[in-house]
C-alpha cells in the first residue's frame, strides 16, 4: 500500500466536511451580500466589525493555538505519567482567562480599533463599525475555546468532527441574513433601523456560540470532562510560551499585511473592504478544502515522526502533501484567473449587490488566482516547521513576506487609480507568498537533507504545463464567446462562459496529465471513487 493513496483516504472525510463548512460559508457571504449589498458602506462597516474579532484572536492566542498546541498535546499523551486529560483542561482554562481579559479591554478600545482598519470610513459607517465591533467582540473568547477543543479532539485521533462544526455557525447567520430581509432590511446605511443592527450584531456572534457548543459535545461524546480549572499550572504554558514567542512575531507579520491592505482598500472608494475581502474568501475556498484537509492529515504524523527524529518520514510526508495538493489546485488557480469576473458575477450579483462591484470582485478573485499553489505550499511547509517544534524559522521568514507585501502594495497605492488598486493588492499578495514558499523550500532542504526536490520539479512542472493547456484554451473558448456575441457580461452570459470553459479546460488538464504522464492525478481519481477501501 503506497502512502499517496492512504494519505488521501484519510482526508477523504475531513474533505468532504471543509467542502460543506466552505460550501455553507459561501452561501453564508451569498447571503450576507444579498441582503446588504455588495459594494455599499454597509457591508464595509459589517466587513470590517466582523473580521475584527478574528484578527484580534490571531494576534492575542490564535497562533499559537493553531501552530503548537496540536503537537504538544500529542508530545504530553505520549510522556509516561502525564495525565492528557488534565493537561487539556489547564490548556483550556488559560485559554479561557487570557482571551476572557482581552474581550473586557477591546469592547472598550472599540473606537481605536475601528479608526486603526478603516481611517477611510465616513462618521456613519464609523458609528456603526463600532457598534457591531463591541457585539462581535465576545467572539474571541469563543474561537479560543473552539480551536482549544478542536485540538483536543484532533489530539484524540478525531479530525473530521472540527471541520463539521462551522457549518453551525454558517447556517445560523445565512439564517440571520434572511431573517434581515424579511424585516425590510436593505443597502443603505442611513436606513437601517435599531431592530436590523441588533438582528445583525446577535445573530453574527450566536453563530460563534453555536460552533463552538458543537465541538463542546463532541468533547464529552468522546469521553473528555469539559472542566475549568483555576490554577492552570502543569499545562505546559512555559514550553507554550517559549514556542508562542516567534509564533507571535508570524501573527503580527500576518496581521500587519491585514491591517495595511485594509487601510488601504477602505480610502479607496464606497465598498471596497467588502470586495476586497469577498475575493479573498473565494480564493481560500479551494485552498481549505484541499490543502487544509491535508495539512490536518499530515500534521500529527509528522508530529509523532519529529518526536522520533524521522526526518525521512518527514520528507515522505511533506512530498506527498505538496504534489496531491497541486495536483487540484494548479487546474482550479488557471480557472480563477480566466473567469474571475464570470464566476463573481454569477456569485454576487443579486439581490443589493452592484453588478460593477461583482465583476471587481473577479478581477480581484483572478489576481489571487496566482497566489493559490504557491500560498498552500507555503503553509503545508510551515507545518513542519511546527511539527519540528521550531516557531522561529517560519516566523523569520513570514516577517520577509509581509516586508515585501507591505511595500509592493503600498508603493502601488501610489501608483495605481482607487479601482485598479484591490487587483494590484491581490497581486502584491501572490508575489509575497512566491518568496515565502521559496524561502521555505530552501530552508526544510538544508534541515531535512532533502525535500524530495526533483520529484516535486518533475511532477509540478507536468501539472503546470497541462493547466496552461487547460487556461490557454480556456481564455480562447471565453473570447470567442464574448466577441461573437454568444455571452455577454450579464448573468446569463456568465453562466455559458462559466459552463463552457470550465467543461473544456477541465477535459484538457486530464487529457494533457495522462499524455505527461501525472501519477498523482491517476493516484487522486483512484483513491477517491466511492467504495474504495480505506488503507
Amino acid at each position: 500500500m503506497t502512502e499517496q493513496p492512504r494519505l488521501i483516504r484519510t482526508g477523504r472525510r475531513m474533505a468532504l466536511a471543509t467542502l460543506t463548512s466552505r460550501v455553507t460559508g459561501f452561501l453564508r457571504t451569498l447571503a450576507l451580500v444579498v441582503a446588504l449589498g455588495l459594494g455599499t458602506r454597509l457591508l464595509d462597516a459589517y466587513t470590517v466589525a466582523n473580521t475584527t474579532p478574528n484578527t484580534i484572536y490571531e494576534l492575542v492566542l490564535g497562533g499559537t493555538l493553531a501552530g503548537v498546541m496540536i503537537p504538544l498535546l500529542i508530545r504530553a499523551a505520549a510522556e509516561p505519567g502525564v495525565d492528557s486529560d488534565l493537561h487539556a483542561q489547564r490548556l483550556l482554562s488559560a485559554i479561557v482567562y487570557v482571551l476572557g481579559a482581552t474581550v473586557v479591554l477591546t469592547v472598550a478600545a472599540a473606537p481605536w480599533i475601528v479608526d486603526l482598519y478603516a481611517p477611510g470610513f465616513s462618521p456613519e459607517q464609523r458609528d456603526l463599525a463600532i457598534l457591531l465591533t463591541r457585539y462581535f467582540l465576545p467572539q474571541i473568547l469563543l474561537y479560543g475555546l473552539g480551536t482549544g477543543m478542536a485540538a483536543v479532539l484532533n489530539a484524540r485521533g478525531d479530525l473530521a468532527t472540527p471541520m463539521w462544526a462551522p457549518v453551525a455557525n454558517n447556517v445560523v447567520v445565512i439564517a440571520t441574513a434572511l431573517g434581515y430581509v424579511l424585516l425590510g432590511g436593505g443597502g443603505e446605511l442611513a436606513a437601517l433601523t435599531p431592530g436590523q443592527s441588533l438582528l445583525l450584531s446577535l445573530g453574527t456572534t450566536a453563530g460563534v456560540a453555536v460552533q463552538t457548543l458543537v465541538l463542546a459535545a463532541a468533547l464529552r461524546r468522546n469521553g473528555f470532562p469539559l472542566r475549568l480549572r483555576l490554577d492552570p499550572r502543569g499545562a505546559g504554558l512555559r514550553r507554550t510560551a517559549r514556542m508562542a514567542g516567534w509564533t507571535l512575531l508570524y501573527v503580527i507579520a500576518a496581521q500587519a499585511v491585514f491591517t495595511v491592505g485594509t487601510r488601504l482598500a477602505s480610502g479607496a472608494g464606497p465598498g471596497p473592504v467588502a470586495v476586497y475581502q469577498n475575493a479573498y474568501t473565494l480564493f481560500q475556498l479551494p485552498y481549505a478544502v484541499i490543502a487544509v484537509s491535508v495539512i490536518t492529515g499530515v500534521l500529527p504524523r509528522m508530529s509523532a515522526a519529529a518526536g522520533g527524529r524521522d526526518l525521512a518520514r518527514i520528507t515522505a510526508d511533506l512530498s506527498h502533501g505538496l504534489r496531491l495538493t497541486a495536483v487540484v489546485l494548479m487546474p482550479v488557480a488557471a480557472a480563477l484567473v480566466v473567469l474571475g469576473p464570470q464566476i463573481t458575477t454569477l456569485l454576487f450579483a443579486h439581490g443589493n449587490a452592484s453588478a460593477d462591484a461583482a465583476r471587481l470582485t473577479g478581477s480581484v478573485l483572478a489576481a489571487f488566482g496566482f497566489a493559490l499553489v504557491p500560498f498552500a505550499g507555503y503553509q503545508i511547509m510551515l507545518r513542519v516547521f511546527y511539527a519540528l517544534q521550531d516557531t522561529r524559522t517560519p516566523a523569520l521568514i513570514h516577517v520577509g513576506v509581509a516586508v515585501v507585501a507591505i511595500a509592493s502594495s503600498v508603493a502601488l497605492s501610489s501608483a495605481l487609480p482607487a479601482r485598479d488598486l484591490l487587483v494590484g493588492l491581490a497581486a502584491c499578495y501572490a508575489a509575497a507568498h512566491a518568496v515565502g514558499f521559496a524561502a521555505a523550500a530552501a530552508v526544510l532542504r538544508h534541515r531535512l537533507g532533502r525535500i524530495d526536490g526533483h520529484r516535486l520539479l518533475r511532477s509540478h512542472s507536468r501539472m503546470l504545463a497541462a493547466s496552461l493547456a487547460a487556461g490557454g484554451a480556456g481564455a480562447l473558448v471565453a473570447y470567442a464567446l464574448r466577441h461573437g456575441g454568444v455571452a455577454g457580461a450579464g448573468w446569463s452570459g456568465s453562466l455559458v462562459t462559466v459552463l463552457a470553459v470550465s467543461a473544456v479546460g477541465a477535459g484538457l488538464y486530464a487529457l494533457v496529465a495522462h499524455l505527461l504522464r501525472v501519477p498523482e492525478l491517476r493516484t487522486l481519481v483512484r483513491a477517491l471513487r466511492p467504495g474504495t477501501a480505506a488503507g
